[in-house]
Order: C-alpha cells, then structure tokens, then sequence
C-alpha cells in the first residue's frame, strides 16, 4: 500500500512537473518583454557637455571583426556592435562621408544618394592591442580605376593611413561597455553604455544607453541570427524598416553630437 502511494505521488509530482514546463516556456516572451520595457525606462541619450571644432578623439576600445549573431552569454555589447574591425575606425573619419560624396556625385541615372549629415573627423586615435602603442588614423578617398584598368573609373575606396601618435593623447575619448546582467541574458536582452570622456578631467561628459531582446528568444532554425534580429526591437529604436542595416554607424552619430567636428558639413 505505501509502495503504491508513493508511485502515485510520483506519478503526480511527475504530471504537474510536465505541464508547467511547456508553460513556462509559453509565457518566456511575455516575461522577457517585462523585462525589456523596465530596463527601457533607463535608456536614451544624456548630453552634459558639448565641444566644438574638434578634430579627433581616442578611441579606448576597439571591436573587433566577428560579429556575434547568436551567442547568448558573450558580453560584447550587441546593441553598440555597428562595425568591426577597421571600419569601425573608419566610421569616424571624414574620408567616409567623403566616398558617399563621391558616390553622390555619380548619380546620373539613379537614384539620388541622401543628403550629407555628418562631417567626420580629421583623425581618430587607437592603442593597437598587438604592440601597445597609440596609432593616429587617418583616411583619404581613392578612384584606383585612373591609374589601374582592373577597377571601374567609378569604384572609390577609402585608404586608412595609420601612423604612430606623437605626444599627449587626445584630450577626449570614445568608450563603450555591455551592461547586460546575467538574467537579461537568460532572456535574450543586450545592454549597452557608449560614453565620452573628457580625459583630462576624468569626467563622463555624454552616454547614451540601449538596450535590445530577442522576441525569438534565440531561435536559430533556418538561420536565423538572434542579436540581428533583436534590433527591431530595442530602446532607443534604431531607424528604417531594416534596424539591423540602420543601426551601423550609430556610434559616430552619437559621438558626433557631443564633440562636434571642426570641418562642417558640405551644404548640398
């Protein structure tokens, strides 16, 4: 008779341990959702201090190349993950606005490219990871079909020139860290602080802070990339119908309203 009892109380605990499993699965997105919309409540832009003319900063960190389409626990800040590599160092620089100019002026015969709204900066600073030493990296637009038949006359590339830095560093610098907790990542929500500091005063003088989930909560059949995808749904939105195209150079847009560049946009 016990024996039978305590089957029947583990065929119980059994039963109701496998109901509630697939309904706790049911209502992660919903939980996952009330998670996102508080930590939303921090989010947004904070501007203390804004400088004018400036010709370049430091960046303290650089991204790297890989991008991290779905690994759930890496705290490489998936929000603020625009470029890698060196074009994350070239989506400072005025030679990048300088080949859409370029493009720009080709449009004959299609559509016209949008209007110019950034400037850019003469120059961006890096530590090299690799050696340690401080780099100045500088960047200039090149049309190689005039002097090469293999390019199309109406190919332009930006050449980064990178050189090593003399004297102080910039007095301002460029930074950026994930912020996610270990249960926002357990819900599939990224968190992100893009800070400027002023470096001689050791002073946080912008942030901007976002946060984006995953309402697939890292479903990766067919392909699928949680974190691209994730940007659909983040705070502060990022623009168009294709967030995850919108959202690069995100950082040079913030940064540019905070150190505002000394050579001013092209009225066109």
């Amino acid at each position: 008779m016990v024996m039978i009892i305590f089957r029947m109380a583990f065929l119980v605990i059994f039963v109701h341990s496998a109901m509630a499993a697939p309904v706790q699965e049911s209502n992660r997105n919903a939980i996952a959702k009330q998670l996102f919309e508080r930590r939303c409540a921090s989010a947004g832009e904070r501007i203390v201090e804004q400088v004018q003319d400036v010709d370049g900063f430091l960046l303290m960190k650089l991204r790297p190349r890989a991008v991290n389409y779905g690994e759930q626990y890496r705290l490489d800040d998936p929000y603020g993950d625009d470029l890698g590599g060196e074009g994350y160092i070239q989506s400072f620089l005025s030679a990048h606005f300088d080949l859409d100019d370029a493009y720009r002026h080709l449009a004959i015969g299609r559509a016209k490219l949008a209007k110019r709204r950034q400037a850019g900066y003469e120059f961006v600073e890096a530590v090299d990871p690799k050696d340690g030493r401080r780099y100045r990296h500088t960047g200039f637009v090149e049309q190689p079909g005039i002097k090469n038949p293999k390019y199309s006359k109406n190919y332009y590339r930006v050449v980064l020139v990178s050189t090593l830095a003399a004297g102080e560093r910039p007095r301002y610098g460029v930074t950026f860290d994930d912020i996610s907790t270990r249960q926002d990542r357990d819900f599939w929500i990224a968190g992100s602080s893009l800070k400027v500091i002023d470096l001689q005063e050791n002073r946080v003088i912008a942030e901007r802070i976002g946060y984006m989930y995953d309402p697939g909560q890292g479903d990766a059949t067919s392909g699928r990339s949680p974190w691209l995808l994730a940007a659909a749904h983040a705070c502060p939105a990022f623009p168009g119908t294709q967030p995850h195209v919108h959202r690069l150079g995100q950082t040079a847009k913030f940064v540019e309203k905070v150190l505002v560049p000394r050579r001013k946009i092209n009225s066109q």
